[in-house]
């Protein structure tokens, strides 16, 4: 999934979008060494285990777990597993579109 995030990151620069990530490595020097190789350069927050707290909080069951969130900060779509990379695009322009209107 990097290189999509990756090209979302990029293609989506100046829009109002964000990436955030959770990573549920327990080793964080091994995360830290992981983030450099796959060239992530958004946030990511380090949750420690599968049953962090961020998991627990957001009732992550498996993984990835992806969460579209709007402008509004309200959670509009959940995919468990990997949506495919249209699906996924989809769901973040229609969300783009909405926030752009709303300028």
């Amino acid at each position: 999934m990097f290189p999509h995030e990756r090209s979302l990151v990029q293609v989506l620069a100046g829009k109002p979008f964000a990436l955030v990530g959770v990573n549920s490595d327990q080793n964080k020097e091994e995360l830290k060494a992981a983030m450099a190789k796959e060239q992530i350069t958004w946030r990511s927050f380090w949750d420690q285990t599968t049953s962090g707290p961020i998991a627990r909080k957001f009732k992550v069951h498996g993984w990835p777990t992806l969460y579209v969130i709007d402008h509004k900060g309200a959670m509009r779509y959940k995919f468990v597993g990997n949506p495919g990379d249209n699906v996924l695009e989809q769901a973040i322009a229609k969300l783009v579109k909405e926030a752009e209107a709303r300028k």
